[in-house]
């Protein structure tokens, strides 16, 4: 028992170590000479990135998709897993009398990490596409803000949706559901299934709020830092999914006066 309580010590203060370190390197890499490639777009058309780029065929999209691969899982690692510390809580206790729990542990922590950073590729896949689009069209040039207003009305209509309400309650119990889909029998492989299984759900809940930094700035660190904190809210605090409606009436609001705005 004593070994156990020992671990139990270490694993929860390593994994905030990691948090803070995820925040440093991403508000470091914000304030140095190269925090432009944190909002990609045009950042690689000048300075080290372009040169580079230049000297490996067809570099630009791999270059890009290096930097936001990198900038993306940082962004994972210092936003989602405060939100997710109960689940890890929970097997943390089932695990406890293992000799191997560590091991189970973190492979749960990239099991989660990997849904997350698949759904970030995608999404930026998807955000390339529709921009290179509206660049082809000529009578779309000038109305990019309209991808803004449609992402903040999706993410405000989807806080009503039965869906999100149906994943952030998994999210909520996160006890439950690892009773629910643990065994034991092979904890490696369980653990890492736990993790994507468990990844899934939290995409399910929080994808349209993730893609709102697509609106705000990928490179901005105060609005994950809002966004980090909401997800928290509505996942861990008892009175947290209160906030989801208005919180869906505030970005409706949000992309209503964007559009008046501008047209």
């Amino acid at each position: 028992m004593p070994g156990a309580a020992r671990h139990r010590r270490i694993f929860v203060p390593v994994l905030g170590a990691l948090v803070l370190l995820a925040w440093m390197t991403l508000w470091l890499w914000a304030r140095s000479p190269y925090g432009r490639y944190l909002d990609h777009g045009d950042a690689l058309l000048a300075g080290p990135g372009a040169g580079l780029c230049r000297a490996i065929p067809g570099g630009s999209p791999v270059l890009q998709a290096v930097l936001y691969a990198l900038s993306w899982t940082l962004m994972i690692m210092a936003m989602m897993l405060p939100t997710t510390l109960s689940l890890f809580g929970a097997v943390e206790r089932i695990v406890a009398g293992r000799p191997d729990r560590m091991r189970v542990l973190w492979l749960l922590v990239l099991g989660y990490v990997a849904v997350w950073s698949a759904f970030g590729l995608l999404a930026h896949g998807l955000h390339t596409l529709l921009l290179n689009g509206f660049s082809r069209v000529p009578m779309m040039l000038g109305y990019g803000w309209l991808i803004g207003a449609v992402t903040l009305a999706g993410a405000g209509a989807f806080q009503f949706s039965k869906l999100k309400h149906r994943c952030l309650e998994q999210c909520r119990t996160p006890l439950s559901f690892v009773i629910g889909h643990w065994r034991g029998r092979a904890p490696s492989r369980e653990a890492f299934a736990l993790g994507l299984r468990h990844g899934l759900f939290c995409v399910g809940c929080c994808w349209a709020l993730m893609l709102l930094m697509f609106v705000v700035g990928a490179g901005s660190l105060g609005w994950m830092l809002v966004l980090a904190c909401v997800m928290a809210v509505e996942k861990n605090i008892s009175w947290g999914q209160r906030l989801s409606t208005p919180l869906g009436g505030a970005l409706l609001t949000w992309s209503a006066l964007l559009i008046v705005t501008h047209s």
